[in-house]
């Protein structure tokens, strides 16, 4: 799905104008054209499926040991009120018979489904079952941790507040001591 930067911009111009804003003053004139650029970028999750990164995979024999990647910065936008929605994204896998992907090929995967209109719980979720099914590892757990600007802006006004969501699939979801042990490197 292709972002339609002429009807954005007529979108936003007749947004400015139902806000009681003139939409040809200098300050604004240029905005519709600003806003429909932002939504490209911040959108183009859209014009990829975040789970090819993960195809780039290597060998690695007999490697079956939890790989974690902390701390993937992420943002995107809630639908419920089109508001900004940052954090951090934690990864962990158990590779099966030594499959494993490149570490920057989680973060790209991570970035391509935020780019896109969610819920942080489907977010969440998007990321593990990308794993699991791009992988087949032995596991996957991914939690995500993000601050809401439609509780910290309108609202509640809760800045500072963090929402934290995981999802746990394999042998993750199975065995509690090898989650414990996911969680206690996280440091969560």
């Amino acid at each position: 799905m292709a972002v339609d930067k002429p009807r954005v911009e007529r979108a936003m111009r007749e947004f400015l104008i139902a806000i009681g804003e003139d939409p040809d003053r200098p300050g604004l004139i240029e905005t519709p054209d600003r806003v429909a650029r932002a939504a490209m970028e911040i959108l183009g999750g859209y014009e990829e499926n975040p789970a090819e990164h993960l195809r780039k995979q290597f060998q690695e024999t007999e490697n079956e040991e939890m790989v974690i990647v902390r701390d993937i910065p992420f943002s995107s936008l809630c639908e419920h009120h089109i508001l900004p929605f940052t954090g951090k994204a934690h990864v962990a896998y158990i590779p099966r018979g030594g499959r494993i992907t490149g570490l920057s090929k989680i973060a790209r995967c991570v970035s391509g489904y935020a780019r896109r209109l969610q819920l942080q719980e489907r977010l969440t979720a998007e990321i593990a079952d990308a794993m699991m099914a791009e992988l087949d590892p032995q596991g996957v757990l991914v939690v995500l941790e993000a601050e809401h600007m439609c509780m910290t802006m309108r609202g509640v006004r809760s800045a500072g507040a963090l929402t934290m969501t995981s999802a746990v699939r394999g042998v993750f979801r199975k065995d509690i001591k090898t989650r414990e042990e996911a969680l206690r490197l996280l440091g969560l």
